[in-house]
């Protein structure tokens, strides 16, 4: 049970993919966003639900590595997809669109997203991709608005 918050923290290994484990966990999120998109409510209840594990887990997974934001935790790219995805409609073009945006904003974090890790335990994992993810959906719904023709 002592490991339970690892295997959430990683993604049950996710994390550990050499090279992009960032990637790797937005992957699964993607995947389990698009299973879900059609069903607000399962769609909002299975965000709620990773990113409440994601504040609890990644936490007590960076205390026991002892390192600050460890690269192998990925809930928080896992659970904050989530809001790139949501009101948008779902097709090959906002997908790649939305998923490109989205590890870009996680990678460079523009202001004031870097501020966010300074809080530091699992809320600061955490916030600074539920940013990138609002920054993502910000910016697809302007596409979106602005381009109608942008995600036909």
């Amino acid at each position: 049970m002592k490991n339970i918050h690892k295997y959430i923290a990683t993604v049950f290994g996710a994390g550990y993919f050499p090279g992009a484990p960032g990637t790797a966990g937005s992957l699964v999120g993607l995947a389990l966003a698009l299973l879900v998109h059609n069903n607000l409510i399962l769609y909002l209840s299975l965000f709620i639900v990773l990113f409440a594990a994601g504040v609890v887990s990644s936490k007590k997974t960076e205390e026991e590595l002892g390192t600050k934001d460890p690269s192998c935790v990925v809930i928080d790219e896992t659970a904050c997809i989530f809001i790139a995805f949501l009101f948008m409609p779902i097709n090959l073009k906002t997908v790649v669109v939305g998923f490109i945006l989205y590890r870009v904003f996680d990678i460079i974090k523009p202001p004031p997203m870097k501020k966010l890790e300074d809080i530091g335990g699992g809320w600061g994992i955490m916030l600074d991709d539920l940013a990138a993810g609002i920054y993502t959906n910000i910016c697809l719904q302007l596409i979106y608005r602005l381009i109608p023709y942008a995600f036909c």
